[in-house]
This record gives C-alpha cells, sequence and structure tokens, in this order.
C-alpha cells in the first residue's frame, strides 16, 4: 500500500471516530435533559367491607368491689391473706378483733377512780344493812300477822284490826324488795367504779385469746387488695381489704362526649393493646348519661363521657387481665359491606374537591372523587376510582400532572 493511500485510510478513521464522538455527547446530552421518573408509594383500590369505629381509652374494673371495714373500735391482729387469695363467703376468716383496751390513767384519774370505789363499797355496805333491816322487821310483821289471825279467829279482835296487820306486812315486804333493788344497784355501781382502774392488757395475753370478733368474707371471690395489714388499734369503719369476683369484670372507657353520642347501646367492640395476642370482643353496657371534664396530655380540657363494655368471650381468652389494667377500644358504630376503598394518605383537595393521582402507564393523573364513609386508616370511594386502579400515597409537592412515576 502506498504511503498516500495510508494516509486517507488514516484521515477516514478518523472522521468516524470524530463522528462517533459528536453522536455520543449529543445521546448523552439528550439523556441528561430527559425528566427522570418519581419514586412513589403505589396502593391499589380494592373491594371489601369498612367498618367505622370511634376509639377511646380506659381500664379495667370489677363490677361489684366489696370493702371489708371494722364494725368496731378495737384491736385487729396482722391480717394473713394475701392479694389474689381465694375466698369463700361466710367461712374464709379476713380479721380477728377484739375490743380496744382502756387508756392509762393519770395519777389524778387513778385516785378519782379508787375514791369512787371505796364510796360504790360502803354505799352497798349500806344497802346491805338495809336490806337485813327490811327481813328482820318482815318477819316481826309476819310473826304479829299470825297471832292477830288466831286471834281473829277466835273472836278477841276485830276484822279491821286484821287488816291493818295484813296491809303492814305488804308495806314491809315490798320494802324489802326496794332494799334488796338497791343494793343491787349498789353492787353495779362499785363495779363500775372498779371498771375505771383496769390498765391496758398487754400484748401477750391478748394474743393468748380466741377470736373475739371474727370478720368474714361476704362473698366469694378473690382478694384484690390488702388496704390495712398490720397489728394495731384502729377506729370503726376502717377499710382491710376490697374484695371481688375477676369474672365480673367490666371496661370503662373514658369516650369523647363528641364521639359517644354516636354510640348506642348493644354495639360491637374491640378491645386492643390489652397484652394479649388477639383481640377481645366486646358490648356496650351502658353510656352514662352525664359527663365530666378531663385535662388532656396536651393541657386542653375535654368533657368525656363514661362507656362501660362488657367482654363478651369465655373468661379463659381474658383471665389475665385484672381490676384497674389499662386497655383501648374500638367501638363499631357503623358497617358496609362490599365497597371500593383506599387509604386515607392517598387523598388531597384540590379547590376544596377530594382529589387523588392515578397511575396510568406510569404517568401520574388527577383523579377528583366522591368519598363516603370513612374510619381511621380507610375512605369509601363511590365515584371517580373502579377496583384495581393504581394511585399514589403521600403525594408530595412534587407530584403533578403528567408527571413520569414508578413504584419505590
Amino acid at each position: 500500500m502506498s504511503t498516500n493511500q495510508q494516509q486517507q485510510q488514516f484521515s477516514g478513521v478518523k472522521r468516524l471516530v470524530k463522528i462517533m464522538l459528536v453522536l455520543s455527547a449529543f445521546g448523552l446530552l439528550i439523556f441528561a435533559f430527559m425528566p427522570e421518573k418519581q419514586l412513589v408509594d403505589l396502593a391499589t383500590v380494592t373491594q371489601g367491607d369498612l367498618i367505622i369505629t370511634v376509639e377511646g381509652e380506659g381500664k379495667t374494673r370489677i363490677h361489684d368491689i366489696y370493702t371489708v371495714s371494722t364494725p368496731i373500735d378495737g384491736r385487729v391482729t396482722r391480717i394473713i391473706s394475701d392479694a389474689g387469695d381465694i375466698v369463700i363467703a361466710g367461712k374464709t376468716l379476713i380479721a380477728n378483733m377484739s375490743p380496744a383496751n382502756p387508756a392509762f390513767l393519770d395519777k389524778r384519774s387513778e385516785m378519782q377512780a379508787k375514791a369512787d370505789i371505796e364510796g360504790a363499797k360502803a354505799a352497798l355496805s349500806l344497802a346491805n344493812s338495809r336490806v337485813k333491816q327490811a327481813q328482820a322487821q318482815l318477819a316481826l310483821d309476819n310473826s304479829d300477822y299470825k297471832r292477830t289471825k288466831e286471834l281473829y279467829n277466835d273472836k278477841m279482835v276485830s276484822a279491821a284490826t286484821l287488816e291493818q296487820v295484813e296491809i303492814r306486812v305488804t308495806m314491809q315486804q315490798a320494802e324489802k324488795e326496794t332494799a334488796i333493788a338497791n343494793k343491787a344497784l349498789m353492787a353495779s355501781r362499785l363495779k363500775a367504779a372498779q371498771a375505771k382502774l383496769l390498765q391496758p392488757e398487754s400484748i401477750e395475753q391478748l394474743n393468748n385469746k380466741n377470736c373475739q370478733i371474727c370478720i368474714y368474707s361476704p362473698v366469694d371471690g378473690r382478694v384484690l387488695r390488702i388496704l390495712h395489714r398490720s397489728e394495731s388499734i384502729i377506729p370503726v369503719g376502717t377499710a382491710l381489704v376490697d374484695i371481688g369476683n375477676p369474672k365480673d369484670l367490666e371496661i370503662n372507657i373514658e369516650m369523647l362526649s363528641t364521639n359517644a353520642v354516636k354510640i348506642n347501646l348493644g354495639d360491637k367492640a374491640f378491645i386492643k393493646r390489652w397484652g394479649g395476642k388477639e383481640d377481645l370482643l366486646a358490648r356496650v353496657k351502658v353510656i352514662e348519661p352525664s359527663g365530666f371534664t378531663k385535662i388532656s396530655a396536651l393541657g386542653v380540657e375535654e368533657q368525656r363521657v363514661n362507656v362501660i363494655l362488657t367482654l363478651t368471650q369465655p373468661y379463659e381468652k381474658w383471665q389475665t387481665l385484672g381490676d384497674g389494667y389499662r386497655v383501648e377500644a374500638e367501638i363499631v358504630i357503623d358497617e358496609v359491606k362490599q365497597v371500593n376503598k383506599i387509604p386515607l394518605s392517598s387523598l388531597f383537595r384540590v379547590n376544596g374537591i377530594w382529589s387523588v393521582f392515578k397511575v396510568v402507564d406510569g404517568e401520574a393523573q388527577l383523579q377528583t372523587v366522591n368519598v363516603g364513609k370513612r374510619n381511621s386508616f380507610f375512605t369509601e370511594i363511590t365515584k371517580g376510582l373502579t377496583n384495581s386502579d393504581k394511585i399514589i400515597l403521600h403525594p408530595s409537592n412534587s407530584i403533578e400532572e403528567g408527571v413520569k412515576v414508578m413504584q419505590r
């Protein structure tokens, strides 16, 4: 090959390389200015049942709780029952009581009590003397009556004289009975005076005594809590233990009054986040007619209403629940069957009209919709979308009509 031919061939290769470089640069430039597809989260319009609920937080409680209290002022021994113990009505001993001991006397009170005793003894001695005097006088009057009656039978005295003697015997009999009653009164006053000198007994003496006042469980159930355990002297009406039946459990939900008005008796409810693996089923038992004010965690005053639920599942399903446990509840206020529904997070408003971004062939299209009933997560679509349509979840400001999108 000649030198001229080699130069021509080299020149052609050089020209081809330049053309390829220009085409590559032009392709890169076009690729650089091509719009990128937006990464989005997609959801599918599904058809199914939509349950509308209202939520509330509350706690469990046993319907009937019996507080066992002391019937008298006195000393109660240490309560040996523990929370959770099974009790039987009228058989399980809750507490052992004895009357309270008298207080210690100061010196002056002691001297006064001793003087009262001496006075009571003297009065009793006087009463004994009067009884003896009355008995002697009565014996004398009885003898006189017998003689007078014999004389009357012999017609030696008149009937009037006999009657006078008989009346004197009757009066003396009454005098004797009065003296005996007065003696009993003086004896009781002596005992009362002696009682004022009684001093508190020692704990050892008290412990050696049998149960004087036995307090038994009023119902069958379990001990819920011990309110007073230690041995001590306590006043009448002091609460000792709370007793209740764990199977008699209900749930008190503090519901916002604006939600409570939507609830009806007998509505179905789900007990959630109570600690078990499955939600529990319940029914609305009572909607209290009076509300109350409660301060929320954000410091806002809220009007709330107590809604009482009763569990409808067997006790074995929720036996680990106890009195005063925290729970959350969802109460079903409405339910629609087989409707098109989408997540609430896909909805937004355009000029006050509910809209979504519908994805067709990888392109976002603005679609207005009519919404129906909704719950905390989904809403019913009555117009604008059909089953299996793709929509964008959480549409950002970068999503516009005609933008290319792809699944994140």
